[in-house]
């Protein structure tokens, strides 16, 4: 399948971040209340999320930690500044012996960004999130701000915001 008919038969919508998504779980079991947030939070989310090739998935933190999982298309590189700076890159994809991962975990507090090399390529992952997720937990990176605290990773920061 192309990327448009997974976007038409999951009904995904465009993510803020980039690409597109569909919340596909939320669990009923409640946290009322985190010491660095406001209101309660669902114990678990999962989304669907897809991304094409000239699309990335901006600079984003949230404030719980989030595990992606490999689908089907082409490889997704995953770009991570942990906040210490040090940076990370993962290949989401189905090659073990080209160092590509099925499952990540991005922690808590990192930034995060992807993007598909392929250039007639999508990825399809999912994601879960513990806590759950909240639009108010998630924090798109400022371009100035990020490359003022990580001057090494300028380039990277530039092409993964706006």
């Amino acid at each position: 399948m192309a990327a448009e008919d997974w976007i038409t038969h999951l009904r995904l919508e465009p993510h803020p971040e980039g690409g597109y998504f569909r919340r596909t779980y939320t669990a009923d079991r409640v946290l009322p209340t985190l010491p660095d947030r406001t209101g309660p939070r669902p114990v678990a989310t999962a989304i669907h999320y897809l991304l094409k090739s000239g699309q990335r998935s901006r600079l984003h933190r949230l404030k719980s930690d989030e595990l992606w999982y490999f689908h089907t298309g082409s490889p997704l590189t995953v770009h991570v500044i942990e906040p210490a700076g040090t940076y990370l890159q993962w290949r989401l994809g189905p090659d073990p012996s080209a160092d590509q991962q099925l499952q990540i975990a991005i922690r808590a507090g990192c930034w995060f960004g992807a993007t598909v090399a392929d250039p007639a390529g999508f990825s399809l992952i999912s994601c879960s999130v513990a806590p759950g997720f909240d639009f108010a937990d998630f924090e798109l990176a400022d371009r100035a701000t990020l490359t003022r605290q990580y001057p090494q990773h300028a380039t990277l920061i530039e092409s993964l915001t706006c």
